[in-house]
């Protein structure tokens, strides 16, 4: 039986620490949301502005040249990555990294479903795998910030320039809040549910020049379901681009995302997402440094994520780390801090910028509350 431990007396204010869907904006509220557009066709004049709204949101926001297209599609960040798959990939070899649960969804989708013999590379939870060993005459699939391992790519030197595949980036937990190298990237997909705190269902998909090239003058050997098709008669469907969706897209979370956009724009845009997750990964960081229990999974801070980052608790096994979770969520100091399912026992805390630091830091002393209770 738990001997009993003293209880912090400040609670994190938000204790929304999820890492998808994740918190939402500070300032958010049901009321806030703008209205007009519901219960309206998307096809109308009005769900049309709101949804090209949103996308030049997005476009200011990410700082994204005219060069690429942003399109709003359905299935959230994986379905439009499976349609970025689905529709461009078979023209070239193709490599697949992973180190991390859904870089192993896209190795699956490459090597069991499309049939590609895609070249693996491969590195365990909390590492990163040797980016020099990616040849760049393929296709190339990996996610920028694994979100289950807490491991993303430092940055984008070591995607080639005068690369003859493309690049498809799995950018769910990256966009907003670190700098992407445009130029580098061909394909990239999220979701508004992560760094934007959005709701899910809805994807957005990114492609640049060389992608357009590619869906114009390459068609895949397997027949392609609707909401996948991009092309028409040969050329791409513009419209997907602009706002006239594939299918029925919620405008209600179409309004959520504007919100946050709108709210994203008040702090200075992309800097300001930047510096708040800045700020949480390392109040986080801090409480880390401070406790010997507690670890980075991913130990190089090079490569460590700033949005979802994952920890290592001593001695836990998968028992342990459901009951911490369940102690904290109880009190109401914190809630879904758990490890993905398929990753290393540990904890999982959204450092994104809709997380309020001076709620991560109020986190600290729940930590230790958690951990005393269980090995007391």
């Amino acid at each position: 039986m738990m001997s009993e431990v003293p209880t912090p007396q400040v609670r994190p204010m938000r204790p929304y620490f999820s890492s998808g869907p994740c918190a939402k904006p500070p300032v958010w509220s049901p009321d806030k949301l703008a209205t007009e557009s519901l219960g309206r066709s998307h096809r109308a004049k009005i769900g049309k502005t709101r949804l090209a709204y949103c996308i030049d949101l997005m476009r200011e926001m990410l700082q994204l040249p005219d060069t690429h297209r942003i399109g709003i599609v359905p299935g959230s960040d994986t379905g439009a990555f499976e349609m970025a798959m689905w529709t461009m990939l078979g023209a070239r070899p193709v490599t697949t990294l992973a180190w991390e649960s859904f870089g192993e969804g896209w190795v699956t989708d490459a090597a069991k479903q499309l049939k590609l013999d895609p070249t693996v590379i491969r590195a365990d939870y909390g590492q990163l795998p040797d980016l020099g060993q990616v040849d760049w005459s393929n296709d190339v699939l990996f996610t920028w910030n694994g979100t289950t391992s807490g491991v993303r790519v430092p940055d984008g030197d070591w995607i080639s320039a005068d690369r003859e595949g493309l690049s498809f980036a799995d950018s769910t937990s990256a966009v907003f809040a670190y700098d992407l190298p445009w130029d580098k990237i061909d394909v990239a997909t999220f979701s508004w549910q992560k760094v934007l705190g959005g709701e899910g269902g809805h994807g957005v998909l990114i492609l640049g020049p060389r992608a357009v090239e590619r869906l114009e003058t390459y068609t895949p050997a397997w027949p392609l379901p609707k909401v996948f098709r991009l092309v028409s008669k040969g050329a791409l469907a513009e419209g997907v681009f602009k706002g006239e969706t594939i299918n029925t897209p919620s405008m209600l979370a179409v309004e959520d995302a504007i919100f946050a956009l709108e709210w994203a724009k008040s702090l200075g845009g992309l800097d300001g997402l930047k510096a708040r997750s800045d700020a949480n990964a390392a109040a986080l960081d801090k409480i880390v440094s401070e406790r010997a229990w507690l670890s980075h999974l991913a130990a190089d801070p090079a490569s460590r994520s700033k949005t979802s980052v994952c920890l290592s608790v001593a001695g836990a096994d998968e028992g342990f780390i459901k009951k911490f979770a369940g102690l904290l969520e109880a009190e109401g100091a914190a809630y879904d801090i758990a490890g993905y399912r398929d990753a290393p026992p540990g904890l999982r805390i959204w450092c994104g910028a809709t997380v309020d630091t001076a709620d991560i830091e109020a986190l600290g002393p729940w930590l230790d509350w958690a951990y005393a209770s269980l090995n007391a």
